[in-house]
């Protein structure tokens, strides 16, 4: 009976230590997954940024071509036309990016399910969850 109770107990312990180091793997993948969460998050936002700056270029580069109006005579055709190109001209102040300082953006903090991607095999909810 006691080598029993002895063999039982030291199956009880091994089942404790062996959830701990599976709590522990856990964490430091939950860790990870928010290193990698952020990085993607990072990424998505510089090329959305990159994207609008594109789009930002090209309309400046139409913008730029105010010969046209410049060359109208005056009148109420190239005051129209000159209050086109100042409203394009805010317009595009805004809609660059670059017109302001660029900033490391705030990542938000992430929901178990956003988690999910970079975890590989562990559940977001708990090294038991599936």
């Amino acid at each position: 009976m006691t080598l029993r109770g002895e063999a039982a107990e030291r199956k009880r312990l091994a089942d404790l230590e062996a959830a701990r180091q599976q709590r522990l793997r856990w964490e430091a993948a939950m860790q990870q997954a928010r290193v990698d969460y952020a990085e993607a998050y990072r990424v998505k936002h510089l090329e959305t940024q990159a994207e609008a700056w594109h789009h930002a270029t090209r309309l400046a580069e139409y913008v730029a071509a105010r010969a046209q109006v410049e060359a109208l005579p005056p009148g109420q055709e190239k005051s129209t036309a000159e209050a086109w190109l100042e409203f394009a001209d805010a317009h595009l102040g805004r809609l660059n990016p670059l017109s302001t300082t660029p900033q490391l953006p705030d990542v938000p903090e992430p929901r178990p399910d956003d988690l999910r991607p970079f975890l590989h095999h562990w559940s977001p909810h708990g090294p038991n969850s599936y």
